[in-house]
């Protein structure tokens, strides 16, 4: 049966062994995931057991006083920088989508924030936000002005700002190629039956462009969701808990002070079905936006 089956299906004796070396990378931590999830392990104690469903009811009880937090924090940032990214994205695509002088330089600075790693990137803008010897205080300066960048109030939209900078390259190189990609016969259709430009964008290239929107959309919103190297080298969660986001507060439970690895698998674990929730409905919505594009 098994061997009718790969008759039938030849291609799949070339990609078995991928499939079986990734489905093995990635079974085995999720499967230990859990398994610690349900315990009260601890770090640097050899034995543990196991308790259950307590490490979910702590977080859901209101036990673990800034797991709420942490996931309004997340979820918020994930909207806003989702949002903000895209806008700018599009707006930056639509007015890459014309030929002008140096536009090979244009592409090159834009590369230069997606080539960063997330971590080098929080160090400099940590650098450029001192209080004292930024360079952003330096030149709000010279119009008398001065920001403490990473204090309480500020730190969040900070870290809002760093991702931004470094991200909406990769949303508008993505929705850019989609438009160097659309069909130039609806536009010229358009043209004759004297359509504007509003009615030619809102009719014509937002439904074309809707399947690359999305995909964009995808992409930065699960990578927000579980950010984690510019708000730790930014700000390290703080200051308190101002930037402590849900990568962060696993890190924090799990390794950073308490040592309470059992109970940060338990927000790990929270975290992937949120992941995955929202994946599933964004990937969804894509497929939709395909369909009704063919």
């Amino acid at each position: 049966m098994i061997r009718t089956y790969f008759q039938r299906n030849p291609h799949l004796a070339y990609i078995m062994p991928a499939m079986i070396i990734l489905g093995t990378l990635t079974f085995i931590p999720t499967l230990f995931l859990y398994v610690l999830s349900v315990s009260d392990y601890e770090l640097g104690y050899p034995t543990f057991k196991f308790v259950g469903l307590d490490n979910f009811l702590r977080l859901f009880s209101g036990g673990d006083a800034e797991f709420w937090y942490s996931v309004t924090i997340s979820l918020g940032f994930m909207g806003i920088v989702t949002v903000i990214e895209l806008l700018l994205g599009f707006w930056l695509a639509v007015l890459l989508d014309r030929e002008f002088k140096l536009k090979f330089l244009v592409f090159a600075c834009m590369i230069v924030p997606i080539a960063m790693t997330p971590s080098i990137t929080g160090q400099v803008w940590k650098l450029m936000m001192n209080a004292e010897s930024g360079v952003l205080n330096y030149l709000l300066h010279f119009i008398g002005g001065k920001v403490i960048w990473l204090s309480g109030e500020n730190a969040f939209w900070s870290t809002v700002l760093v991702d931004v900078w470094q991200n909406t390259p990769f949303v508008a190189l993505i929705i850019y190629a989609g438009i160097r990609s659309l069909p130039t016969d609806p536009y010229e259709a358009a043209a004759i039956d004297g359509a504007s430009r509003v009615q030619i964008f809102r009719n014509i290239t937002l439904p074309l462009l809707w399947p690359m929107i999305l995909l964009a959309v995808i992409f930065r919103a699960i990578d927000s969701l579980k950010t984690f190297d510019i708000p730790y080298s930014l700000t390290q969660g703080g200051p308190g808990s101002a930037t402590e986001f849900l990568s962060l507060h696993v890190y924090r439970l799990g390794f950073a002070q308490t040592g309470w690895v059992g109970r940060s698998a338990a927000v790990s674990v929270i975290l992937l079905i949120l992941t995955t929730v929202i994946s599933m409905l964004l990937i969804k919505a894509y497929r939709k936006g395909v369909e009704n594009k063919g």
